[in-house]
């Protein structure tokens, strides 16, 4: 666990924390962050949310990977179609078999070599080789995968054979609407990179469990996320 330097900064580590935690945690636009310190008598701009989200973000979801256990051994992989300046790009995503985000990667094309990149860089991250792979019907991945020798563990199924990883979609894709697409291919990647992170955290699933052990698991998670972003002395 690295701690984070928030020296030079006019406002306390508290704020800034609370401002990237807003900004990540919810499907809020900069200008709601904004809106919702000035109600707590925080007077910062959007801009600054902005810059804050970009420069400790990406430290503090660092911080939260390295915390998390291990993920399950069955991932499930697919895409979706992102429209940035004009082009349609493709943003893999990859989860296990709980729905813990592992990684995403956003890319141009949704070939073979689009898919290798996707797995090694899977593979090396993680550092195992998973039981099981599921993907819908996309000829990329089979091929990708008899390059890698693990078309054993390839499990190609049904579109709902796949669901652990179209709904994981849905949260990345609530939030390119509110901020009304993505600009550029660095800032998607960067965005989901951490936003990632940081669901994985939070992402208690109360559907499943009871009250009392949902105020135990957010306990939990908040106190993940105030380790994750310890100021530095």
């Amino acid at each position: 666990m690295k701690t984070i330097s928030y020296k030079r900064h006019r406002f306390p580590p508290e704020i800034i924390r609370q401002a990237v935690w807003l900004y990540f945690k919810y499907t809020l636009s900069l200008r709601d962050v904004e809106e919702i310190l000035a109600e707590r008598g925080i007077d910062v701009s959007y801009e600054t949310v902005r810059c804050w989200a970009e420069k400790f973000g990406g430290a503090i979801a660092a911080n939260i990977r390295r915390m998390r256990p291990r993920p399950g051994s069955v991932w499930h992989l697919d895409e979706m179609v992102v429209r940035i300046n004009g082009r349609h790009m493709f943003m893999r995503r990859a989860v296990d078999q709980e729905g813990e985000v592992l990684d995403v990667l956003v890319q141009k094309r949704r070939n073979k070599r689009a898919a290798l990149k996707l797995l090694r860089k899977l593979m090396r991250k993680q550092g195992y080789a998973p039981d099981g792979i599921v993907t819908d019907g996309l000829a990329s991945y089979g091929a990708a995968l008899d390059t890698l020798g693990g078309r054993s563990r390839h499990r190609p199924g049904r579109l709902r054979d796949n669901n652990r990883a179209e709904n994981s979609h849905l949260s990345v894709r609530r939030r390119e609407r509110k901020m009304q697409r993505f600009k550029s291919q660095g800032e998607a990647q960067r965005f989901v990179a951490t936003h990632g992170a940081i669901y994985n955290l939070f992402n208690l699933q109360r559907h499943l469990i009871s009250r009392t052990t949902l105020r135990t698991f957010r306990a939990d998670a908040m106190a993940g996320w105030m380790a994750a972003s310890v100021a530095s002395a």
